[in-house]
């Protein structure tokens, strides 16, 4: 993992990814998504590796990285049209209002590089493939709970366009399993009538015994 170097001569570069960079920008994002994603009733990024090697083929989403001496500092991904199973926004709502936008799917720095300049060169970057591409916005989706997040987005003019709320109610409910049942006493019973291997079997054995119709259901439903 990299390190932050007391230099100012160290440069930030941006390239596209390539198939060889996927486990470790995988194992990077995992790192600078693990403690937000402790503290959110939604995983923010990413979902899964299975979707993260899937975007790699896809054909309207760029994957950018940000390498400082070749270690991954920065990761960027953005999607020009609102595709795939689990899109989360309504092309329709932009439609109508005239936006084009750049849908910004994750955008990554490292811990040891925040603070630095690496995340504005992320979003000048971002900006500059917005304008190439005729897009007038850039649109994401930040936790609510993510504060530290929210304050920089809004320190570079972004405005909260809608709000889906995970909201909850506790359900009055019982244990699903019964609680302890006080025994009944043990019966005395004669030996005459308790039956024994000298003394025949109990009396309430015999209809099951018995033959017809009604004594060989009871049999087959006694097991």
């Amino acid at each position: 993992m990299p390190t932050a170097k007391p230099t100012d001569t160290l440069e930030v570069r941006v390239r596209r990814i390539h198939r060889r960079d996927l486990n470790r920008t995988w194992e990077f994002l995992k790192l600078v998504f693990r403690d937000v994603n402790r503290e959110t009733v939604e995983y923010q990024r990413p979902r899964s590796k299975r979707r993260f090697m899937e975007v790699y083929t896809s054909e309207w989403i760029e994957q950018l990285l940000y390498e400082v001496d070749g270690e991954i500092v920065g990761y960027s991904e953005c999607a020009f049209e609102a595709t795939g199973d689990d899109n989360w926004v309504n092309p329709r709502w932009f439609e109508k209002r005239g936006m084009r936008p750049l849908f910004v799917e994750e955008l990554a720095v490292h811990p040891d590089y925040q603070g630095r300049g690496v995340g504005s060169f992320m979003m000048d970057q971002l900006q500059h493939l917005a304008r190439t591409r005729g897009c007038t916005h850039l649109v994401l989706e930040v936790a609510e709970n993510n504060e530290a997040a929210l304050a920089w987005y809004r320190a570079r003019n972004f405005y909260k366009l809608d709000a889906a709320i995970f909201m909850a109610q506790k359900v009055p409910g019982e244990p699903d399993l019964l609680p302890p049942r006080r025994l009944k006493r043990k019966l005395k019973v004669a030996p005459e009538v308790a039956g024994s291997p000298n003394n025949g079997p109990m009396p309430e054995a015999a209809p099951a015994r018995a033959g017809g119709r009604k004594g060989r259901a009871a049999t087959k439903k006694g097991g």
